[in-house]
C-alpha cells in the first residue's frame, strides 16, 4: 500500500475529461507535488520527450491515461492512428518507468479490448477469448498489448505495475465534438442543438437495441485513487456501475432532460458496434473497495447542466422522469 498524496505524482493525460477531475480530487487529498503535461509541452508519442519529462520530474508515481480515442465513426476513419499512438505512447511510457524506478505504475486500458462476443457480464479472464469489435480492434489491441507489457515487467523486473479496465465514462468535461465524442456527449449535443434550431428530428447511428454501460467520471477518479493505493497484483480489474442500458433508452432519457420532444431516427445502414457491454465489477470492490456511487439519472443530469451552462442553454429544471426499468444489473445473456 502507498499513499499516493506524498508522492510526486505523474499524470499523462492530465489534462483532459478523466485526468482532470483525477487531479482535482488528488489534491483535494493534499497532493499537490502532480505534473500533468500537456501534448504541447511533452509529445508522448516520443521517446526523448518522454525521457526528458521523466529525468526533470523524477516521479514516483505514474498513471497513465493519455489516449487519442473517440466514437465508432472516429476509430473507423482512424485506425492505424489510434493503433499507432496509443501503443507507442504506453510503451515507451512504461519502459521509462521502469529504467527510472518507478514506484507504482497504473495503465488504464479500455473495454474495447474485449472480444466482440464476451458473455456479459465481462469477466477479466474473458479478455483473450476472441477479438474485439472491428471497429474498436485497432485501439482496444493497443490498448490490451500493455497489459501485456505490465504483467511481463512484473515478472522479470519486479515492476509495481497496475492495468484497470474502464467502461464508457461520462461526465462535465467531456468532449462533446461530434466527430470524436462518445454516445452520451453526442446524444447531449445533438438533442441540445436541435431544440435551439427548432428540428423535430434527430438521426442516430445503429437500431437502438445495443447495450453501454456508464462510470461516472468522478466516480472513475476515486476507483483509480483506490486502486493506486491499494491494490499490486498482475491481474487486468475492471471498473464500471455492473449496470447496463440499451441505447435506444438512453437517448430517450437524454432527450427527455435536454427538452427534446421530436422524433429519434434511427439509421441502420450505420454500425451498432458490440451488442452488449456491461462488466463484472465484483473483483474491484473485493480488491480495493470500490463500488460506483452514482446513479446514471444523477450522472446524466449533471453533465447535461454542465454542457448547457457552456453551451449558453438556461436549465429550467430536470424534465427526466426516472424510469429504473431502462436500467439493469448485467446478468448473463441466459437471464436477460
Amino acid at each position: 500500500m502507498i499513499s499516493v498524496a506524498n508522492k510526486r505524482t505523474l499524470i499523462t493525460g492530465g489534462g483532459g475529461f478523466l485526468g482532470s477531475h483525477l487531479v482535482e480530487r488528488l489534491k483535494a487529498m493534499g497532493c499537490h507535488d502532480i505534473l500533468a503535461p500537456r501534448r504541447s509541452e511533452h509529445d508522448l508519442t516520443r521517446a526523448d520527450a518522454i525521457e526528458r519529462l521523466f529525468v526533470d520530474y523524477q516521479p514516483e508515481v505514474l498513471i497513465h491515461l493519455a489516449a487519442v480515442v473517440g466514437g465508432i465513426g472516429a476509430n473507423r476513419a482512424n485506425p492505424g492512428r489510434f493503433f499507432y499512438e496509443n501503443a507507442i505512447m504506453g510503451i515507451q511510457l512504461i519502459e521509462a518507468a521502469r529504467r527510472h524506478g518507478v514506484e507504482k505504475t497504473v495503465v488504464l486500458g479500455t473495454i474495447c479490448a474485449y472480444p466482440k462476443f464476451t458473455p456479459v457480464p465481462f469477466r477479466e479472464a474473458d479478455l483473450w477469448d476472441g477479438y474485439p469489435e472491428e471497429t474498436n480492434a485497432p485501439y482496444g489491441i493497443a490498448k490490451k498489448a500493455l497489459l501485456v507489457q505490465c504483467q511481463s515487467y512484473r515478472d522479470q523486473y519486479g515492476m509495481n505495475a497496475i492495468f484497470l479496465l474502464p467502461v464508457n465514462l461520462y461526465g462535465p468535461r467531456d468532449n462533446f465534438d461530434l466527430e470524436t465524442s462518445h454516445v452520451i456527449p453526442a446524444l447531449i449535443r445533438k438533442c441540445t442543438e436541435a431544440v435551439k434550431a427548432g428540428r423535430d428530428e434527430i438521426v442516430l447511428w445503429g437500431d437502438g437495441t445495443p447495450t453501454r454501460e456508464f462510470l461516472y467520471v468522478e466516480d472513475a477518479a476515486e476507483a483509480i485513487i483506490l486502486a493506486t493505493e491499494h491494490y499490486d497484483k498482475p491481474e487486468p480489474v475492471n471498473l464500471g456501475s455492473g449496470m447496463e442500458i440499451p441505447i435506444g433508452s438512453l437517448a430517450a432519457k437524454i432527450a427527455s432532460l435536454t427538452g427534446f420532444s421530436g422524433r429519434i431516427v434511427w439509421d441502420s445502414t450505420k454500425p451498432n458496434g458490440q451488442p452488449r457491454r456491461c462488466l463484472d465489477v465484483t473483483q474491484a470492490e473485493r480488491e480495493f473497495g470500490f463500488r460506483a456511487r452514482t446513479p446514471l439519472d444523477a450522472g446524466l443530469r449533471k453533465t447535461v447542466e454542465w454542457f448547457h451552462s457552456q453551451f449558453g442553454v438556461p436549465n429550467e429544471g430536470s424534465r427526466l422522469s426516472i424510469d429504473h426499468k431502462t436500467e439493469s444489473r448485467c446478468t448473463a445473456a441466459a437471464d436477460a
